[in-house]
């Protein structure tokens, strides 16, 4: 719990939501060894080992070649002085999407090619976009269990 902006209210942070983590460490790799076992299964295990080699050697072509792509519009912006709100949404996203497209697993590889390439790219943007915008301007709303608006006052006790 901070206190915030001038009238003294008290702002409650919002807990990161323990459902992610679980998702990550925990559904992710269930799901991609099961897609690894199925796809082993119907083009045998040296393909898929080979499938997934040449998905990572792709990964890394690509995102180098749109981290690059990013990096350009990047430095344009700078330099023609506008605010580079793009190009930094663009360069998040080739990064997220990279480090997807670098760990063994095609689910994975699957988000994070929807992240890297151009064509998917500003769907992602515009629902990061949409999140951040939605997160920073709306300001912190209070959660459960939260007395609510403070009303500045003073307690009169009758009993004594």
């Amino acid at each position: 719990m901070t206190f915030g902006r001038a009238s003294g209210e008290v702002v409650r942070r919002r807990r990161f939501p323990w459902w992610l983590l679980l998702a990550a460490f925990i559904v992710t790799p269930i799901l991609e060894i099961y897609v690894i076992i199925q796809v082993g299964q119907v083009i045998g295990a040296w393909w898929t080992i080979l499938l997934l080699i040449a998905d990572s050697v792709f990964g890394s072509w690509l995102i180098k070649r749109e981290g690059r792509r990013a990096w350009r519009a990047l430095t344009t912006a700078i330099e023609s002085g506008r605010m580079p709100a793009t190009e930094l949404a663009d360069g998040a996203l080739i990064l997220v999407g990279g480090t997807l497209m670098l760990s063994p697993g095609f689910v994975t590889d699957l988000f994070g090619i929807l992240l890297i390439l151009p064509f998917t790219r500003p769907l992602a943007r515009r629902l990061l976009t949409r999140y951040l915008s939605r997160r920073l301007l709306d300001g912190p709303r209070p959660g459960p269990g939260s007395p609510g608006p403070v009303v500045r006052g003073e307690v009169i006790d009758d009993d004594r």
